[in-house]
C-alpha cells in the first residue's frame, strides 16, 4: 500500500468545528507510543525511511515506511504487521538495530468520505492535523491526483497547502 499523507501544525478547536459542519464521523481516540529503530547497515535518517513499533492499548504493530515519493506530501510505501511488542523489540535489537527515538501522542481520528483525519497532540511538540488516503501500489501513478484531493480537503477546513510539513514527529523531536 501507499500512504498519501499531509501533515500541518493546526489548532484542533477550529478543525473539529469544520469537521463537524461537513459531517465527518468520529472514529475514536488513541494513546500511541511509537519507538523508532535504525538499521545497522544504513542510516534511515539519510535514506528517508522509518521503522517503528507502535503500541496502542496493548496492541503492537511493526511498520516500515519507505522513502517519500513526492516533494509536497509525506507519501510513502508502507508495510505493517501485528507483532508482540517486547519480542519484536528484542529481535530488532539482537539483529543490531538501535533505538533512535520515542514519540508519544494522543490521536483523535475522524473519517470523511475516504479521508482519514487525525488530530494529534504530540508530547513536547503540540497540535497537528494529518490527513491521509491509502492507495494500492498500482495506483501510484495517481499520487499527484490524490495529493491534490487532500490539499483541496484541507482548504475546505481553512488550511493552506503552504502550511504542509514533511518533517516527521521523530525528526522534529530530534531537532529539539
Amino acid at each position: 500500500m501507499i500512504e498519501i499523507e499531509v501533515k500541518v501544525r493546526a489548532g484542533h478547536r477550529q478543525v473539529k468545528d469544520a469537521l463537524k459542519n461537513m459531517g465527518a464521523r468520529s472514529i475514536g481516540v488513541e494513546k500511541q507510543s511509537d519507538t523508532y529503530y535504525n538499521a545497522p547497515h544504513r542510516d534511515f535518517a539519510e535514506t528517508d525511511e522509518a521503522l517503528r513499533i507502535r503500541c496502542v492499548n496493548g496492541t503492537s504493530v511493526l511498520t516500515y515506511k519507505g522513502k517519500k515519493l513526492d516533494t509536497l506530501s509525506k507519501t510513502r510505501r508502507e508495510f505493517e504487521t501485528a507483532v508482540e511488542g517486547d519480542a519484536a523489540r528484542s529481535i530488532l535489537l539482537s539483529l543490531g538495530f538501535t533505538q533512535s527515538g520515542h514519540v508519544r501522542k494522543a490521536r483523535e481520528i475522524y473519517r470523511y468520505q475516504d479521508f482519514i483525519i487525525c488530530l494529534d497532540t504530540v508530547e513536547t511538540l503540540g497540535e497537528f492535523v494529518e490527513v491521509e488516503l491509502m492507495a494500492d501500489d498500482d495506483h501510484s501513478s495517481n499520487l499527484e491526483f490524490h495529493s491534490k484531493r487532500i490539499f483541496d480537503f484541507l482548504e475546505k477546513i481553512g488550511i493552506h497547502e503552504s502550511e504542509s510539513i514533511r518533517t516527521s514527529y521523530l525528526e522534529m523531536m530530534l531537532e529539539n
